[in-house]
Order: C-alpha cells, then structure tokens, then sequence
C-alpha cells in the first residue's frame, strides 16, 4: 500500500513537472519567435547594397541546395533498394569502375564550386565597401569614430555631430569615413548592408544608402570589451527636405564638441544616449586618426597600451 501510494504521488509529481517544463518552453519559444520579428535585419533590406547581399544570399543557397537535397534523396533511396530484404538488389563485388558515375561526381560538385565563385567574384567587385554608389543626387558626407562604448558621428558639410545617433536624408547615397579611437570595432547597420571594421589609425570608406524612411538598428558586430552589449545606435531614415531642417535646426544647438567636451566623451561609456553637438571643432576626425588632439584621457595601461620595446 505504501509503495502504491509513494509510486502515485511520484508519477503526479513527474506529472506536474511535465506541464511546467512544456509551458516553460512554449514561453522561451514565443519569447524567441517574437524578438525574431521585432529585430529586422539582412532579410529585410532598406537600400540598394542589402538587396543585392539578400540576393546573393538567396541564389548560393539555392545553388547549394540543388546539391544538398539530390544527395539527401538519393542517399534515402540507395538506403532503401540496397535492404536486406530487398531480393532484386544485386550485389557486385567485382565491380570497381565506372566513367560516367566519376563524371558526374566531379563534375556536378565543379560546376557548382565555379558558379558560386562567380557569384562571390562579381559581386565583391560590384559591392566593394569603397565603391561610390550610382546615383543623381551628390551623397552625403559623414565621419564615423567608434569609442568605448559609443559611435561618434561627424557630419563635416553641415558643421554638427551626434552620438549613437545616425539622421541621414532618404535615397541619398552616404559616403563613410571610420576610424577608431581605441580598439578594433565594426560597424554594421544589418538592413542597409555591409559591416566594416574601424580601426585605431587607420580610415576605411563605406556606402550605403537607404531607399526607404524609418528608424533602423546599428550595432557593433565585433567584442570590444565590458560595455559592447551597450554599443548600438539608431539610424533615422528622413526625407530630404526633413534632414535639411534637422541638420539646420541643430546647427548652433547645445554644446560645441571641442577637444575638451571630445577629452569627457571618449571616457568609457555604455547605454549612453543619443546626443547632439551643434558645432565641431574644424579637422577633429582627422585629429583622432593621426592621434594628436584632443588626447584621450584614459591611462595607457587601461586603453591603447604602448607596443613593448623590441626584443622584450
């Protein structure tokens, strides 16, 4: 009797756990599902550069599944004639040769192998980072510093600069310069294409472009330290006459972003919220990359350590 009733209650309990543990992944499941469709990236382009890598993206993988799921198929297939219980299967095994099995091996696996490469060979011409985009309108010109843990956007022609904010003007081309102020960084904005690194010295060029209006995500897609889950920035997408009077609007707003506001912002920072400087020093993206001033304030042992002597 009481094995019996210690056996119900254990199958009760086991019982119970079930139900939580099924709810509680049906939870996680949706919780994933949902933040799947509120986060929109490659698969949902903005600009002409993101529709070509969608389209690049979908053609390989089309090109590779014509492989995959023959061999899928016909491996099921081989599996299911070659049984043991199968009597019209004939076993060879003096058989050791055929030229018309080694020529589709080879070849069908080739073929694909040089299309692919094709594919990647074009578009990486066609897409090259530093390619200006083709377009009537003249492209806008903006300067990109990535810090800890913060993107610094510069915009040279209209004499103002923002924080993890990036306002660009609609079915405008955007010609970027980056660079970092520390570390190693990338720049990535997921519906507009093409991630590029900054790196402490050094500009890269990138152009993007985008088609449509909206607010798009913009994140660091390389670990640069305790604050890289904060380091993200919104991208406003506005029609042209709307970031003319935006640009015009902050001109000569809030605070000037000289060498000493420049000394506060490259303090290490995370979740920093977007600021606007209504004036900029002249020629302050050139002085990061070159490494003169403004200096940055944090102690060399914490933030770009000198290289050790030779030898040591």
């Amino acid at each position: 009797m009481f094995v019996d009733s210690l056996s119900g209650r254990v199958t009760g309990l086991v019982k119970t756990l079930g139900k939580v543990q099924r709810r509680m992944i049906c939870a996680a499941s949706a919780s994933v599902f949902a933040s799947g469709c509120a986060q929109r990236g490659i698969l949902d382009p903005v600009g002409p550069v993101a529709s070509a890598e969608k389209t690049i993206l979908i053609n390989s993988t089309a090109i590779m599944l014509a492989i995959i799921i023959p061999t899928m198929i016909a491996t099921a297939a081989f599996a299911f004639w070659f049984r043991r219980g199968n009597t019209k299967a004939k076993y060879r095994p003096d058989w050791e040769y055929s030229g018309a099995i080694e020529l589709v091996v080879w070849s069908i696996p080739a073929l694909t192998i040089m299309l692919l490469g094709g594919i990647a060979w074009i578009s990486s011409h066609d897409l090259d980072p530093g390619k200006p985009l083709k377009s009537s309108k003249p492209a806008i010109h903006v300067q990109v510093v990535s810090l800890d843990w913060k993107w610094l956007f510069i915009y040279p022609d209209q004499g103002i600069a923002t924080v993890n904010q990036l306002v660009i003007p609609q079915g405008t081309p955007v010609s970027f310069d980056l660079t970092s102020a520390t570390v190693w960084n990338s720049f990535f904005v997921p519906q507009m294409g093409s991630m590029i690194y900054t790196m402490p010295r050094m500009t890269t060029h990138l152009n993007l472009q985008a088609d449509k209006p909206g607010a798009f995500q913009g994140l660091s897609a390389h670990f640069s330290g305790d604050g890289f889950p904060g380091m993200q920035f919104k991208v406003q997408s506005l029609p042209a006459d709307q970031f003319a009077m935006w640009a015009q609007g902050e001109r000569g707003q809030g605070g000037a972003l000289d060498a000493k506001a420049y000394a506060e912002l490259s303090k290490p920072s995370s979740y920093v919220k977007p600021i606007t400087y209504g004036a900029v020093v002249p020629n302050l993206y050139e002085a990061i990359v070159a490494g003169r001033q403004p200096q940055n304030p944090v102690p060399p042992p914490l933030h770009n350590p000198p290289a050790p002597p030779a030898g040591v």
